[in-house]
């Protein structure tokens, strides 16, 4: 867990250098997006919705098992994330060389989200995509997406100390009454983490 944490330290720090001056491209507002209400989709749309939902079961199906996305190299940072009356996000599991690569893969997610059970385990809920805005700004002008869902921007500072980023939540092993890809889930709670998870 300490060398997780001195990684995710001098891999923000590091990456902190690079995000300056990174002009954000558009992408939907995190806090914004929490509370906005679902909107109707086009037969397409969902289509290439419930795709990315298979994709994110396919790949991840394995990590139902959190010692296995350990074993992977994913690791838990940032503690339980909890939003307050949004919901949760639950504990991140990030994989420190698919947040650095800079790329989007839709079967390698960057982060693997898990809620803490009251006896102590874990369950997966879902997936995190992220890439930090100075690297994709780089090659792109315009924020990133999977399958039609336009990744999230958070501007730095941010709860997390990381530099300017997108993300993109994937809730496809746990219903979210706000949406597939809304950042926060009402149905996901912290209430069972002891601080102790490995």
């Amino acid at each position: 867990m300490k060398t997780a944490m001195r990684l995710a330290c001098s891999l923000a720090g590091a990456l902190a250098l690079t995000a300056s001056g990174a002009a954000p491209a558009f992408a939907q507002d995190h806090d914004a997006h929490s509370r906005s209400v679902q909107q109707t989709q086009t037969a397409d749309q969902k289509k290439q919705a419930n795709a990315l939902v298979r994709i994110v079961r396919e790949s991840t199906g394995r990590f139902r098992d959190a010692t296995v996305a350990e074993n992977e190299g994913y690791g838990l940072l940032f503690g339980c994330v909890s939003g307050g009356e949004y919901g949760a996000m639950g504990l991140h599991y990030v994989n420190f060389p698919l947040v650095a690569d800079g790329l989007i893969d839709a079967t390698k997610p960057e982060i693997v989200l898990y809620e803490p059970t009251p006896n102590g385990g874990l369950r997966i809920t879902g997936v995190d995509y992220l890439v930090f805005a100075a690297d994709w700004n780089q090659t792109h002008t315009s924020a990133p997406e999977l399958n039609g869902q336009l990744f999230h921007f958070f501007d730095a500072p941010n709860r997390y100390g990381l530099p300017p980023f997108y993300t993109l939540h994937v809730w496809a092993w746990k219903d979210n009454p706000t949406g597939t890809f809304t950042n926060w889930n009402p149905k996901v709670s912290c209430d069972g983490f002891n601080g102790q998870q490995d």
